[in-house]
């Protein structure tokens, strides 16, 4: 099951830090389909936050057809984001795992990470083809 983090001061509405925080457990695998998500009220008793505000997270979750809600049931996980190649036991994390124990040792702050991959993420993924 997946445990929420709710960061209250990183500008980012909190039901989208669970959209995705539960979209990061599915590209990682952590999430497959059938698994049960916790219910509103269990992650407002770890949390301390709005109940409607863990209900419009799954509600987009569901329009995004990641969940569904079942009546008395619960909220389960139809679709999976994972692939090999990004799991949690894959070999490109583990080079990312010693890549970043490396930039640790080199004396950058997490921040310096965080904007280092950031950087390269927007150069990558984002900038002119």
């Amino acid at each position: 099951m997946v445990e929420f983090r709710i960061d209250r001061r990183s500008g980012v509405a909190t039901y989208l830090q669970i959209v995705h925080q539960v979209e990061q457990a599915l590209r990682l695998g952590l999430l497959a389909p059938g698994d049960k998500l916790p219910t509103a009220k269990e992650v407002v008793a770890a949390t301390a936050i709005n109940p409607n505000t863990v209900l419009k997270a799954y509600r987009e979750l569901t329009r995004d057809g990641l969940v569904e809600a079942r009546p008395g049931l619960g909220t389960f996980v139809r679709r999976s984001l994972a692939r090999p190649q990004a799991g949690a036991d894959s070999p490109l994390r583990a080079e990312l795992a010693d890549w970043m124990e490396r930039a640790h040792a080199a004396g950058l702050a997490r921040e310096d990470v965080s904007a280092l991959v950031a950087s390269v993420l927007e150069e990558r993924f984002e900038g002119p083809a």
